[in-house]
């Protein structure tokens, strides 16, 4: 089995950005930049082993305080929020990419990853969480007789 990612904003996401894209065409802003609350998504890689399923996800510039990792109904969610910690007021600002606001992923664990084993650690800006599979569901070796 595999993990399948949960988003059911995706499309509406990529609307919103082409519906933004479009009217800062139109409507150019010249010298002034805003900062805007954006939704964003850290990236993640997943990859299995044969005792486990990792699940790593870039988080820059938070701490483990600023994030949280619930499991429910067999979905883990990675939730938290990253603020813009200053309030600059300054007018020569030419461009402001990173994203501030709350992010949310959820991943719904497939039946062989044994839930009262799970274990997260974040380090360096890296949330690794391990989802042990359960001892029935790991390779093992059958001896011929």
């Amino acid at each position: 089995m595999t993990i399948t990612r949960f988003d059911p904003f995706r499309d509406l996401m990529s609307l919103q950005q082409r519906i933004n894209r479009l009217f800062e065409e139109v409507f150019p802003r010249g010298e002034r930049a805003e900062v805007v609350q954006a939704a964003w998504a850290p990236a993640v890689d997943i990859y299995e082993e044969p005792d486990a399923i990792l699940i790593e996800a870039d988080l820059p510039g938070l701490s483990k305080d600023d994030v949280t990792v619930n499991l429910e109904n067999n979905v883990l969610t990675i939730q938290g929020e990253r603020k813009l910690e200053r309030e600059d007021k300054r007018e020569n600002y030419r461009r402001i990419e990173r994203a501030y606001g709350v992010f949310a992923r959820s991943f719904t664990l497939p039946s062989n990853v044994d839930a009262a084993k799970i274990d997260a650690e974040f380090k360096n800006g890296v949330l690794r969480i391990r989802l042990p599979k359960k001892e029935e569901a790991k390779p093992r070796q059958i001896e011929v007789k």
